[in-house]
């Protein structure tokens, strides 16, 4: 991966620097919601740049569901579109880091099944998902085999 580009979005760069500048010891949730969160660090589909970005610790065994709500605003967030373009990611669950490989969730069982654990997670998905005519994509991050 290229050199590091952070995130845009000041509140979501302070986040970032606040985690893994502590070495996952600080920052661990969002904001004031007392919320696990993890930070995904991939690589821009366009730029190939290092990316990283919060979002909520939903943990399914021995997988994390990453979901592209993005607050339920009408486009993806731009990271859907890195993890399609290059799947392999770091998951940063507070102090420990592992090498994950992501895939899009498309089976409709598997779908429900994954976003019913995430709203469980997290139950503002829900309202996000009645924000937007878009689907949500849903992706898993597994174990490297």
């Amino acid at each position: 991966m290229k050199d590091y580009l952070p995130p845009k979005i000041d509140w979501v760069r302070q986040h970032v620097e606040a985690y893994e500048g502590s070495g996952g010891t600080k920052a661990t949730t969002l904001r004031d919601t007392g919320l696990p969160c993890i930070i995904v660090t991939h690589q821009g589909g366009k730029t190939g740049a290092t990316r990283k970005i919060p979002l909520m610790r939903v943990k399914v065994d021995d997988s994390y569901v990453l979901v592209g709500s993005m607050g339920g605003q009408p486009k993806n967030p731009v990271w859907v579109y890195n993890l399609r373009a290059h799947p392999e990611v770091d998951i940063r669950d507070a102090t420990v880091v592992e090498s994950m490989v992501v895939r899009e969730v498309e089976d409709a069982g598997e779908r429900e099944r994954l976003w019913r654990a995430s709203v469980d997670a997290f139950p503002p998905y829900a309202d996000y998902q009645t924000k937007t005519d878009r689907i949500i994509p849903i992706f898993v991050a597994e174990p490297k085999p």
